[in-house]
């Protein structure tokens, strides 16, 4: 075992000392997972200043724009809207909910569900048709292909004021904004409205059987932190197995733990 494993999984799932590893089980949720990790980078680096920053946006929200285009995204994340709502609306019925509360993240969601309805499936249209965002799409498939003998106006445009260029990326991010802010609420949701119980890795692996009618999304696996292990998921569609491994420096490969291994699991 870590340490005193009891001691250290007490209240894992709520102390900031904690990585938590997660791996979707479903297209959809990897998709989900993909936009909430590329739109937190690119508020992150439309708020900073410089110019590297705001490189590291507009590839941000050109990554964004390939996966929106690669199927209906806005439908799945109005569906998923939907399956909250009604998972949130049947928690009612249950003893020690708070209504007031409930009736907040319901409503929280049917805001969300307007907004998309409202932008309608054309909404990232102006981002597609912008020839100066797909000059830079174009060329970034070009190892270093963004440089300033590649994309001058790209360059200059990287040298305008702060508050000028801010101004127009943060109307480019406002557009893919409701299915963004949409699938982090999902996200949070899924993951807060399960909550993760105490398992044990017999010489350092765990293999769980789905049940059929569970269906979960997402595996999210929790451990303290600095105990220099973490976990390698493999998952299909009956059974997931995890392996735990130790941390062994980027010079070299993960070795399989061989003792027990005790962790918080939540299948969402």
């Amino acid at each position: 075992m870590i340490g005193n494993p009891d001691k250290e999984l007490q209240n894992l799932s709520s102390t900031a000392g904690v990585m938590k590893f997660e791996q979707p089980l479903t297209e959809r949720m990897r998709t989900f997972l993909r936009i909430e990790l590329l739109h937190k980078q690119a508020r992150f680096h439309s708020e900073a200043t410089t110019e590297i920053s705001a490189r590291a946006a507009v590839s941000n929200l050109l990554e964004i724009l390939t996966i929106l285009n690669r199927g209906d995204i806005r439908t799945d994340v109005m569906q998923e809207l939907d399956r909250q709502s009604e998972l949130l609306a049947s928690f009612s019925r249950q003893p020690g909910v708070d209504p007031t509360r409930l009736e907040v993240f319901i409503n929280e969601l049917r805001i969300l569900q307007e907004g998309l309805v409202d932008c309608g499936p054309k909404l990232i249209t102006p981002l597609k048709e912008c020839d100066f965002l797909n000059n830079i799409k174009h060329r970034s498939s070009i190892p270093g292909g963004t440089c300033m003998f590649d994309l001058p106006d790209y360059s200059y445009w990287l040298r305008l004021p702060y508050e000028e260029r801010s101004k127009e990326l943060v109307g480019w991010l406002s557009i893919i904004r409701p299915i963004c802010d949409a699938v982090e609420q999902v996200l949070w949701l899924i993951r807060e409205t399960n909550q993760p119980t105490k398992e044990l890795a017999i010489h350092g692996m765990h293999q769980h059987n789905i049940e059929r009618r569970t269906s979960p999304s997402l595996v999210r696996v929790l451990l303290p932190m600095g105990g220099g292990i973490y976990p390698q998921i493999s998952a299909g569609k009956h059974r997931f197995t995890i392996h735990f491994v130790k941390w062994q420096g980027t010079k070299e490969r993960p070795i399989q733990v061989n003792k027990d291994i005790t962790f918080l699991l939540a299948l969402c």
